[in-house]
This record gives C-alpha cells, sequence and structure tokens, in this order.
C-alpha cells in the first residue's frame, strides 16, 4: 500500500493506492507547526477510519511546498515503515520529467507531479491547470508558469511579484514573465485568461496556444478544479487527483510497483 501526500500551502491531500488504484483520499488543512509526531497523530484517524493501518503502508511519496513540512513528514514516514519517504522533485522523477528550463530543481514539487501524470493520462503537449497556475507540458518537455496562490503573501516559498507589463503570456524563470503577468492578467479566472490569450480569435477554435505553437487539452485539478471548470470555455478535462496519481508514477519508477 502506498501513502502519497500532497502538501500545498493551505491543504493537504493523502491518498492511499492499492495495486496502482487509488482507494482513498482526504483533505486536510496545512498547519505548518506541526511536528512529525503530530502528523502521525493526524494520519492515524483517517486510515482508522477505512479500516486501514499504518502496518499497511509500505511506502510513502511526498510532495511538498513546505520546507518544514517537508522534513517533518519525511521523518515522520520513517518512524511509520522504517524507510524514507520518496521526495518528489525534477531529480527524482528522472526521465518521467523532461524539462526546457534552466534550473529543474527550482520547479515545485506539485508542479512535477502534476506535469508527470498529465503528461501520461493525456499525452503530450497539454496544460495543467491547477489552483490558478497554467503549465504547457509540450512534446518531450516542460515550461512552467505560476499559480495565483503562489503569488499570495501567504506562501510560504515565494516573494510578492513586481506588477510591471509583460510581453508573453507563459514564462520559465521564476520571478520573471510568469509572475508577472499572473498578477497582471489572471486574477479572475485561474488559467482562462492566459490561454485564451494566446488563442486565435474566434468561438470554436480548440485550446491553442499561439506563442507555443501547439493545440493541447487542458486539464483542471486541484480543490476548485470543478468550480472553475463550470465557468470556463477552455478547460477540457477535470481530474482532482492528477498530482497524487503523479506521486505513484514517480515512486513506481523509483522503487517498483510490486512493493506496494
Amino acid at each position: 500500500m502506498l501513502l502519497a501526500i500532497d502538501v500545498g500551502n493551505t491543504q493537504t491531500v493523502v491518498g492511499i493506492y492499492q495495486d496502482g488504484s487509488l482507494q482513498y483520499r482526504w483533505r486536510v488543512a496545512t498547519n505548518k507547526s506541526h511536528t512529525s509526531d503530530e502528523l502521525r497523530v493526524k494520519l492515524v484517524p483517517l486510515l482508522a477510519s477505512e479500516g486501514l493501518k499504518l502496518d499497511d503502508v509500505r511506502g510513502v511519496a511526498l510532495a511538498s511546498v513546505v520546507p518544514a513540512l517537508t522534513m517533518a513528514w519525511c521523518a515522520a514516514a520513517y518512524r511509520m515503515i522504517g524507510k524514507d519517504a520518496l521526495v518528489c522533485s525534477a531529480e527524482t522523477a528522472g526521465s518521467l520529467f523532461e524539462v526546457d528550463y534552466p534550473n529543474p530543481h527550482e520547479i515545485g514539487a506539485d508542479r512535477v507531479a502534476d506535469a508527470v501524470a498529465a503528461k501520461a493520462l493525456y499525452g503530450a503537449p497539454v496544460i495543467v491547470v491547477d489552483f490558478g497556475t497554467a503549465d504547457p507540458i509540450w512534446k518531450s518537455s516542460t515550461r512552467t508558469g505560476a499559480s495565483s496562490a503562489a503569488l499570495s503573501r501567504q506562501a510560504w516559498k515565494r516573494r510578492p511579484p513586481r506588477c510591471s507589463r509583460t510581453p508573453r503570456s507563459w514564462g520559465h524563470r521564476p520571478g520573471r514573465p510568469s509572475y508577472r503577468h499572473r498578477a497582471q492578467h489572471g486574477r479572475g479566472h485561474p488559467g482562462g485568461h492566459r490561454v485564451r490569450r494566446g488563442r486565435p480569435r474566434g468561438r470554436h477554435h480548440p485550446p491553442h496556444l499561439a506563442q507555443l505553437g501547439y493545440e493541447t487539452p487542458v486539464v483542471a485539478t486541484g480543490g476548485l478544479a470543478s468550480r472553475v471548470a463550470a465557468q470556463s470555455q477552455t478547460i477540457t478535462a477535470i481530474n482532482p487527483e492528477l498530482t497524487l496519481e503523479g506521486l505513484r508514477l514517480v515512486y513506481e519508477a523509483q522503487e517498483g510497483a510490486a512493493s506496494v
């Protein structure tokens, strides 16, 4: 049994995989002050609610954008199962995450997992819209944008952007065009404005980013995916479990499906 954990700035999603299939999923509030002991105590009743035990867990895959909780969850995982958690990153994803990016290690773990899962499930190119992040995934590479949540002063790992005019919808360096453009152009519609801005005029064109040169499906994920998709003319698929699925794929590539 694989325990997949996606730690976001405001919420943490916990999933249980058995035989490659997501069996259970919980969404809880993120508390950056939690210790490893508190995280274990918090996890036990979630498992117990479905008749599961910590002894059933054979592996842990983790994506976290909160550094303090990355360490706490890793410590909790080791105490739970006696082995290290697999922490998702551009490095641990390996060949599953081929990027056109100067510093892949700067890409958030959740966005790495999203990219891995989207490419596996929908092919490439594909656009992933996650809590306001619109990231185009190319045929054999990824370029990343920035999320509205990440532009908040409450985001743990990022600073507020300068709202200057930017020429491109898509940027690929933190703090450069993507952040400033997101703050300037995308506040009312997560991802949708940036998708539409690159599309040819007319109502019947498929999702197409003129700046990228590809027609793409647009996949929405995250806690607000369904609500946003209902108001969107560009989203073509909803997958709330995209990040967890990416964690599973990265874990199985590293550890092997047989271990869980």
